[in-house]
């Protein structure tokens, strides 16, 4: 082989690398079908009398016989990692009076493939994109790690102090630790992602490496996080399903419904994902599963989801609803904790799913330009830190979390405890007004 078509080919190789991201041994199975469907043609063709250029394969593309004093052309070949933007350029070579291919200079073939090289106005475009998408990147990794460690105290919180258990609070646990679940996925994906390409031996392609030491990681880490974040958006739903049946309700034993909402907040993801994972294997077994080439296999994932999120949007109208009645009939009460429930939890419903409507409506492959980037960044904006305000708004400005805090700092410096306390009043019952603090969402 000619240093130049050797040349050529590496060159190839590291085009496939830096544009599209395909695999070397793809790209050269690519062209060793081209060179062999060139041979048998080759092979197969007529030859014309007379005087004429020779058919060849120059190891870049296939050429036909050509007329003497003629320009020959050929379409881009099809192995070229950007065909896609090149399919209707040709290839050009000019066949001599001698019936001999022109060649340069320095005695190699001369041919025109200019049509058919990669356009660096696009690719300038492309790393402009990569930047902008790096700086989301870092956005959203710092939202995702303040949320990780606000939902983490406050789901010990809710956990450490025994007055604080109640359906309700169980409910919130849950779902700071769905939050928790998805902000550790995502971080531990990318993390995955971006991770240095081990070193490639000599014998060994670069695909197989990368089979054996991070595809089969990936693929697990993408599948826990596409359960992770289908648990976080059931719980949200959760949440509301659980606020509706407060306001609608009667008679409302919540108790006896908190088994129900495990299995719709823990459980329902696994009938989207599972499918989604047989799916993917069988006919999209590519990279690490982050790209979504096939979008019917995404809506798998992707219908489920927003089936939540509107379900989630008509609990948020029928609440606004019954409070706008209740206030014209002049029945809100401070002791109604029903009412001081949904009204506290009216702030934060916007911020429990209800502001992925407008993305759901606006989806990222319906827009373009600028304003794909603008909804992108207050998507993920939004997401990387609504965990962070939800610990907020059900935990730390929670009156009935602050006030046991505020207790147990108090006997921490007078060197109590909890049991000197039931001493001192002489019962092992808690008191009427302990047992119910829980009902009240005091914010």
């Amino acid at each position: 082989m000619k240093a130049s078509d050797m040349f050529l080919l590496i060159f190839l190789v590291y085009r496939t690398l830096c544009v599209s991201g395909r695999t070397v041994k793809d790209t050269m199975e690519k062209w060793n079908r081209y060179r062999t469907e060139c041979l048998l043609q080759m092979s197969t063709e007529l030859r014309p009398k007379g005087v004429f250029c020779s058919r060849m394969f120059d190891m870049y593309a296939c050429w036909s016989d050509g007329k003497p004093n003629s320009t020959v052309k050929v379409p881009c070949p099809w192995y070229l990692p950007w065909y896609n933007q090149v399919r209707s350029g040709f290839v050009l070579r000019e066949c001599g009076p001698d019936g001999q291919w022109t060649t340069s200079s320095s005695s190699s073939t001369w041919r025109d493939h200019s049509q058919c090289n990669y356009d660096n106005s696009q690719q300038e475009a492309q790393e402009q994109q990569m930047m902008i998408l790096s700086y989301f990147r870092v956005m959203y990794t710092v939202g995702y790690c303040v949320s990780l460690a606000s939902l983490s105290l406050a789901l010990i919180v809710l956990l450490l102090f025994r007055r604080l258990h109640c359906t309700r609070n169980y409910i919130h646990a849950n779902l700071f630790a769905s939050f928790i679940l998805r902000a550790v996925s995502i971080l531990t994906r990318d993390a995955l992602l971006s991770g240095d390409i081990p070193e490639v031996k000599d014998s060994q392609d670069i695909s197989d490496v990368l089979s054996d030491q991070a595809v089969t990681g990936c693929h697990v880490a993408q599948v826990l996080m596409q359960y992770c974040v289908g648990a976080n958006y059931y719980w949200l739903l959760v949440e509301g399903l659980y606020l509706h049946n407060l306001l609608v309700m009667a008679v409302f034993s919540d108790g006896r419904y908190f088994s129900r909402y495990l299995i719709i907040g823990w459980g329902t993801p696994v009938l989207f994902v599972v499918p989604w994972i047989i799916v993917r294997y069988l006919f999209e077994n590519v990279r690490c599963w982050e790209m979504n080439v096939n979008m019917v296999h995404w809506w798998i994932i992707r219908t489920p989801i927003l089936l939540a999120i509107l379900v989630n949007f008509i609990i948020f109208i029928r609440i606004i609803h019954i409070l706008v009645s209740k206030l014209k009939a002049h029945q809100m009460r401070y002791t109604d904790y029903k009412i001081r429930l949904a009204k506290s939890t009216l702030t934060l419903i916007p911020l429990l799913g209800i502001h992925e409507v407008v993305f759901a409506v606006l989806a990222e492959e319906n827009t373009q330009g600028v304003l794909r980037y603008i909804i992108l960044f207050f998507q993920l904006f939004f997401s990387s830190f609504q965990g962070f305000l939800v610990s907020i708004l059900y935990c730390f400005v929670n009156r009935e979390v602050q006030a046991e805090i505020k207790k147990k700092w108090q006997k921490w410096k007078l060197g109590t405890t909890d049991l000197d306390d039931l001493r001192n009043t002489g019962s092992h019952t808690p008191k009427k007004s302990e047992m119910m603090s829980c009902n009240y969402a005091g914010w």
